[in-house]
This record gives C-alpha cells, structure tokens and sequence, in this order.
C-alpha cells in the first residue's frame, strides 16, 4: 500500500522526483540503468545478499537495483523498493516479472512506518542523499532492521571528482545562470560527499561499525553511442539540464555547442568516459 504523506521538510523534493525530474528520469530510465550497472554491481557486492533474505531498498527508483536483490535472495526472501517518485514507480511496477519476491511502495522513508526488526539490510544506491533530516531519516529506517542488520548504500563525492556531472555544467554556466548555491549539507546529489558528515549522520541514527570506502571509476555517458549521445545525456538529466531549465532555444543550442566542445576531449571511440567518485558506505545497525 502506497504511504503518499511524506515528511514536511521533503516536501520539495517529493515534488520534484513528481514533476518534470523525475518524469526526466524516466523517461532515461534504460539508458541510466545502462550507464550506473557498475555502480549497482559494487553495491550488490558490499551489501552480500544472502538467499532467504528481507531486504529495503530505499531510492529504489525504477526497481533495477531491487530486482537485482531479489534475484540474489530468491524465491525464500523478499525485497520491499521504496521511493517517493510516482513516474519511476511506475516503471518498477511495470518491469518486476510476476513472481519475483518484491514489493514496491511509494513512500518517504523517513516516516514510512517500516515493520520493526523485520529486515537484515537497507540498500541504497544514491536514494538517501535528498533527505532534509538524514538523522531522523535513518533512525527511521534503522528501526527497521534486525539487531544483527546492516547498511550499505553508495553516495557521490565531492563536485570537483564528479567531472561526469560538472564538465557539461560548467559548459552551460557559459551561456546560463548559475544554478541557486546549496550548502554542503542541502539536500541533493552531493550531501553527503563529507565523510564527517556521514559519520555523525549514521552515529545519531545509532549504527555502528560505520565504514566508508572511496572508489574511482569512469562512467560512459555516451553508453556507447558516440558524441552526439553523450551531449544528449548530459542536457536530458543532472544539473546541466536542470541549469537549462525554462532557458530559450537560443540559449539552449548554444549551451548544447559548448557541451560538445567540452565532452570530445573524452570521446575513446563510440565511449565518452568521464570521471566518477563515490563513497561505499556500510554500517551496522547494533
């Protein structure tokens, strides 16, 4: 059953993820899948699912990573996906084949009644990084957990590492305004790329045993399909598009000119890999 009543400090976010974002995200939901299954394997591979196990996905988007779980779990375990976007919900709905042992709920996990100790890990794969209250948030979904349960979820790191995301805004700052300065602890993609910060966030929330491992990779945001490709996925989604936002087609061609130039330094062949940086975090819940 769908928990649509979100805290009230998320409410812009749930707008968000409702509106044209995430209906963005959707609609890329293929090729992003595409592009961040890495990411999804190394989390899958720190997480260690276990056949038999009940496991949260929060962020679950379209359900690639839950699925993903479940496939590891089986028929014995069971996966709840839980996200606050509509549109992508929909999708995870729609792809998660009849018998699969999933659930999907629209619902914010910050105040999402979970069943208390019921679950041996939470998961996340860039679903936590947008809370207004992340101490509450986790508290939240620690109560979730068995004593013996655990966390793992994979966070973005600083800006300057993420060239993938920056490069093309960069590109677009030339031609349009800045996007409104955030502080490194509003939410969004890079909350929680200061490694102190996830501490004291995982410490309030009571986890123990928290651990956070940095890890550099190279992400083709052409997804094999030439320049041409990558220009498109950096104007379709992230801050670039967000930058292009209710601009001018004036503006736009001339944002998309400077993106090119700023991408074919990177072109290897059909690829256009960039720079990536996440941090692995895991965490114990006693």
């Amino acid at each position: 059953m769908d928990n649509t009543k979100g805290h009230e400090q998320n409410a812009d976010q749930i707008a968000y993820w409702n509106g044209p974002g995430g209906q963005r995200w959707a609609r890329r939901q293929q090729a992003q899948e595409v592009l961040l299954a890495p990411i999804a394997d190394i989390l899958i591979d720190r997480a260690k699912p276990n056949s038999g196990e009940r496991i949260v996905d929060v962020g679950c988007g379209s359900g690639f990573t839950t699925l993903a779980f479940a496939r590891k779990v089986g028929p014995s375990g069971h996966v709840l996906g839980v996200d606050v976007s509509g549109p992508m919900l929909e999708q995870a709905r729609a792809s998660a084949p009849a018998n699969a042992p999933v659930d999907f709920v629209l619902a914010d996990a910050t105040v999402y009644p979970f069943e208390p100790a019921s679950a041996d890990l939470v998961a996340s794969r860039f679903g936590v990084m947008f809370f207004a209250d992340p101490a509450k948030s986790f508290a939240n979904m620690r109560g979730a957990l068995r004593p013996s349960g655990r966390l793992a979820f994979i966070c973005w790191r600083e800006p300057r590492e993420n060239p993938w995301m920056m490069a093309p805004l960069q590109a677009v700052y030339k031609h349009a305004p800045r996007l409104p300065q955030q502080g490194p602890e509003d939410p969004g993609p890079f909350s929680f790329a200061a490694e102190a910060r996830v501490h004291r966030i995982l410490g309030e929330a009571g986890f123990k045993q928290i651990a956070m491992e940095p890890c550099n990779l190279e992400l083709d945001i052409a997804i094999g399909g030439g320049l041409d490709a990558a220009v498109r996925s950096a104007l379709d989604i992230g801050p670039a598009s967000r930058a292009l936002q209710d601009q001018p087609e004036a503006v736009r061609e001339a944002a998309r000119d400077s993106v090119r130039e700023a991408l074919a330094p990177f072109v290897k062949g059909e690829a256009v890999p960039l720079p990536g940086a996440i941090w692995i975090v895991t965490a114990r819940a006693s």
